[in-house]
């Protein structure tokens, strides 16, 4: 291919960002117009969620988010009473962040709904389809850890199904 027949809608890689955004934005229904979150406090919400407690550091190992969307959202949440910061137990110099009852109340309030989104769009697929699609998109990663100059994906702490992908949004 040459720059004169390059078609930027033909390019994986814009593609993909096109699909990503525009699940992302619909996504963000769910969790945007009910509960007020913005897609980086959505994602820091399921993370520490999913974990007792966690970091600033882990968190933003976790989100694919830059450090200061991360601290943002963990400021905002933490003034909405949704997480709270403790010191750590095993190193007082830590901060450690957890989901308030409130938190873990709008948690499980969009995770159904969340949930709901996903199967909707996974319906488009048969159940061979959507492990094929989960192959080939573990590939993709493959390929992109393998660059030396690559972005690693977030760590999923322990989660190797990646069957359901309602943190990813």
């Amino acid at each position: 291919m040459t720059s004169d027949n390059f078609n930027l809608s033909e390019f994986l890689p814009y593609k993909l960002s096109v699909l990503s955004s525009r699940t992302t934005k619909m996504l963000s229904k769910v969790y945007g117009e009910k509960y007020g979150l913005s897609t980086p406090e959505w994602r820091v919400l399921v993370h520490v969620a999913r974990r007792e407690k966690m970091s600033v550091r882990e968190i933003h190992d976790s989100v694919y988010l830059e450090k200061p969307a991360v601290s943002r959202a963990v400021a905002k949440l933490e003034k909405a009473g949704l997480l709270r910061k403790t010191t750590c137990d095993k190193d007082h110099r830590l901060v450690e962040i957890e989901l308030t009852e409130g938190g873990l109340y709008v948690f499980n309030g969009i995770v159904p709904e969340a949930l709901s989104f996903e199967a909707a769009i996974l319906s488009a697929f048969s159940p061979e389809e959507r492990d094929q699609l989960h192959d080939l998109m573990e590939r993709l990663h493959d390929v992109l850890d393998r660059l030396p100059d690559a972005t690693r994906r977030p760590q999923m702490d322990n989660d190797t199904s990646g069957k359901s992908s309602t943190e990813a949004h």
